[in-house]
């Protein structure tokens, strides 16, 4: 039998042997791989190319054509699309017959008509689909799962709103329709839609884009709509979804190219960073099996095995649990990926094909694999090094630290602070990860020296934690490993937590707006004076007794429209701002009170302006822009006031000072403080005179701190409690002849436990004061390039304490009394003196 097949022999009958322990092992290695498995095949699987999604676009058909309003300058490319909707009204174009759009697409073409748009259910709207899904051209748009489909005066609907067969749906100011069908739609189980020939469509708040909605034909043609046929429809006024155009694209790039340097060192330092993480969690399982086995192996050492031999079988244990680890976990992760897209796009999201993306998926596969082996490395080192006449005679063997490695760890974690000092003031974050793990590296391997020296005072502890910190000297090469792997989670968690919480609280610094809170703005664009007073007309209507302020809209004597702006620096960022015009009822809204001294500044002609970095030698300097004539410089007076909140800023000019600049003034805005309701209908009702309407309001910096935080935490929690606990069975193990000599001199049960306890107590405590130390370095480096917007603008630096305390404090903690409760009564053992 060869040697190889011997100890993977070996290996299979001791991991049989100690099932619990193999359990533990293959939990640690495989975790990480079922995850990021789990992961990449779970995005993989949601998103839906635009081949997947051919069927629910088109149904069998060959293309679909979308009208675009009046004056939409429309031009589809294979890389993109652009379009410009012109300075009319919004009214909409003439709409081309079918025979019109067929003539356009050549002889053999059959259309049928759909539409796309929301409808109304009260103070609710869904998504409506306008077509005849009899019509075997919308065969695959959706899949019907009760019932049938609607005919005239008849929906079918998603199951996402709740109707059933028989049941009536209300459209606002429409007859009811009755429901016929549940529908669903392939790829997007959390849809909520109604279906019908004929739906009382509500029209669009805005037009957003002639791929978004609107009313157009599904074509079936007797050649191809290719992308020469595209440019003659476009000018047309129809958007072309086609078949044959889509099918003709390039596959999208691969986004992580291996000749991105920033990719590659990013993707290395994570790496790194996940087999760092796995050796030092499953090197203690390991490690427990090198103490169980130590007999074993000093055996065969005696009959003739070689050092190599000796290695061989630990490192057998560390390819076979690894290697099973890896699969069950690839299995898991592929399986789990694939089964929960359809769950998790019923909260959102979108579902396709269940698809594998082999090529990340087979490289975490041999990760996790490359993550066993090196787990079992040092116990393999141990196991060739260890003296057989010392272990059968029942002895432990000294622990000796390697007199180089305290010197290499320090040049390391140096190393490591320079570069993260260089890496701090570049612009990617990616550089900083890449500092920390020659730091975290470093930490490693000065970890048995930090042992040896934080265990001097233990002669001044009591006599349990006394007992633990000396075990745990004794022993550095066990305890090493479970500390390091407290560092590097811990290091990690805090990382992650200071860079997210400064970004967090940068974004509210740099928060800004030129309203305050609260603050209903309602604008109109390019538009006649008989339009704009019928919106005027339909605001006072829609909202009694609310008091509305005027804002005006400059332009100069050919009618060209044009917006005042001026720039400042607003928390180290550039920012561009829009000048309101307007009078002192404007004003007191934007101040929030009345300023006597703001208001006669208005009112003598000067300009009111809310940053004062934008006002110099009491003038404020403007640019006037516009799309369709040449720009202009505008130096006016200007005083310097308070707004109504500390993030506002803007400006406000008095209508006499624009006019003195040669333009003219026309009202095209409302302001008032006013909340709209939830459910308010104002933007759809306002957008039914013109769609050329805006309806903002001004709802403050309501931004929160990442969640996602707690949810390294819980993270932190498994991997810090598990590699803990580990560690203390190890050492509850190791102690055996301690303990038994304790119970044997009338040792309470109590003690033997709080003995255990400061095992779990010392080694998570130091890892979580190290990591404290390491991650802070690592998250204040992470605040600049994840803060700064650009050279000058100083960083922002905030730590979240009480996620910071739950790391440091709670989860040493949490471990110290999750090993309160392990096992401490053993038989009476004979000491061996």
């Amino acid at each position: 039998m060869s040697v190889v097949l011997a100890v993977l022999r070996l290996a299979r009958r001791n991991a049989w042997r100690s099932r619990g322990r193999s359990a533990l092992i293959m939990v640690m290695i495989g975790l990480p791989v079922l995850v990021i498995t789990g992961m990449f095949t779970l995005s993989e699987t949601m998103n839906v190319t635009p081949r997947e999604g051919l069927a629910a676009e088109l149904g069998t058909a060959d293309a679909r054509l979308v009208q675009t309003p009046e004056g939409t300058v429309l031009q589809q490319q294979p890389n993109g699309t652009s379009w410009n909707t012109g300075d009319g009204d919004g009214a909409a174009a003439p709409e081309l017959s079918a025979a019109e759009v067929a003539a356009l697409l050549g002889p053999g073409t059959r259309l049928i008509p759909f539409d796309t748009g929301t409808l109304r259910l009260g103070t609710d709207q869904v998504d409506a689909l306008e077509t005849d899904l009899r019509d075997p051209l919308t065969r695959g748009m959706l899949t019907l799962g009760e019932g049938r489909f609607p005919a005239a005066g008849e929906v079918a609907v998603t199951p996402a709103l709740g109707l059933r067969p028989g049941e009536m749906l209300r459209p606002s100011g429409s007859p009811p329709l009755r429901v016929v069908g549940v529908v669903e739609h392939p790829h997007r189980p959390s849809l909520r839609e109604v279906v019908g020939p004929d739906l009382p469509l509500a029209p669009p708040d805005a037009f957003r884009g002639p791929d978004m909605q609107g009313p157009g034909w599904l074509a079936r043609t007797a050649k191809p709509v290719s992308w020469s046929d595209v440019p003659a429809l476009n000018r047309a006024g129809l958007y072309v979804t086609s078949r044959t155009a889509l099918l003709a694209l390039p596959p999208a790039p691969d986004r992580l190219s291996p000749l991105n340097v920033r990719h590659t060192i990013g993707l290395g330092a994570m790496v790194i960073m996940v087999v760092l993480e796995t050796v030092l969690l499953a090197g203690p399982a390991f490690a427990v099996g090198l103490r169980r086995r130590r007999r074993e192996l000093a055996e065969i050492a005696a009959q003739g095995g070689s050092a190599g031999h000796l290695r061989m079988i630990v490192l057998a244990d560390g390819l076979l649990l690894g290697g099973a680890a890896t699969l069950v976990a690839t299995v898991l992760g592929i399986a789990t990926g694939a089964l929960g897209a359809p769950v998790v796009a019923r909260w959102g999201g979108q579902v396709g094909p269940a698809d594998v993306p082999w090529t990340p998926v087979l490289s975490v596969a041999a990760l996790g694999l490359i993550a066993g082996i090196a787990a079992a490395l040092v116990p393999a080192v141990q196991a060739a090094r260890q003296d057989p006449a010392t272990v059968l005679a029942g002895r432990a063997p000294a622990a000796a630290d390697r007199r180089g490695w305290p010197l290499a760890g320090a040049v390391l974690v140096l190393a490591g602070l320079g570069a993260t000092v260089v890496a701090r003031r570049q612009p990617d974050a990616v550089w900083v990860w890449s500092s920390a793990v020659l730091i975290m590296i470093g930490m490693v391997v000065l970890t048995p020296w930090l042992i040896r020296f934080t265990g001097r005072p233990a002669g001044r502890l009591t006599l349990a934690l006394r007992v633990s910190v000396r075990d745990a000297v004794r022993h550095r090469s066990r305890t090493a490993s479970a500390v390091a792997a407290v560092m590097a989670v811990t290091a990690t968690v805090v990382a992650m937590g200071i860079g997210a919480y400064s970004e967090h609280m940068d974004r509210r610094k740099a928060y800004t707006s030129a309203r305050p809170t609260g603050m209903l703005a309602i604008w109109g664009g390019t538009m006649s004076d008989a339009t704009w007073s019928k919106l005027r007309a339909e605001t006072v209507r829609r909202l009694p007794g609310v008091p509305l302020a005027s804002g005006y809209q400059a332009s100069d004597a050919q009618g060209h429209r044009y917006a005042l702006r001026y720039t400042v620096r607003w928390n180290g960022t550039r920012t561009r701002r829009s000048v309101a015009i307007g009078d002192q009822a404007l004003l007191k809204l934007l101040q929030g009170r009345h300023d006597p001294r703001a208001a006669a500044a208005l009112a003598s002609g000067k300009a009111v302006v809310f940053d004062p970095a934008a006002v110099r030698d009491g003038k404020l300097t403007l640019r006037a822009s516009s799309t369709s004539a040449p720009a202009r410089q505008l130096i006016v007076p200007a005083v310097v006031a308070t707004p109504a909140e500390e993030y506002q800023g803007g400006a406000l000019l008095p209508r006499t000072l624009v006019e003195r600049a040669d333009f003219t003034t026309a009202e095209r805005q409302l302001y008032a403080m006013h909340r709209l309701p939830a459910g308010s209908t104002l933007p759809r009702d306002l957008a039914e005179v013109t769609y050329r309407v805006t309806v903002a309001a001004e709802e403050g910096y309501n931004n929160m701190p990442d969640p996602g935080l707690w949810g390294w935490l819980v993270g932190a929690l498994v991997l810090v409690v598990g590699g803990t606990l580990a560690a203390t069975r190890l050492a509850a193990a190791d102690m055996r002849p301690e303990r038994a000599t304790m119970t044997a001199i009338g040792a309470p049960p109590g003690t033997m436990r709080l003995v255990v306890a400061g095992q779990a107590l010392y080694i998570s405590g130091l890892g979580a004061l190290v990591g404290l130390a390491v991650g802070t370095v690592t998250g204040v480096a992470l605040s600049r390039p994840m803060t700064t917007h650009g050279a000058g603008d100083p960083a922002t630096i905030a730590v979240p304490w009480p996620f910071v305390i739950a790391v440091v404090v709670g989860l040493p903690v949490l471990a110290t009394v999750a090993a309160l409760i392990t096992r401490t009564r053993l038989p009476l053992a004979r000491r061996l003196l």
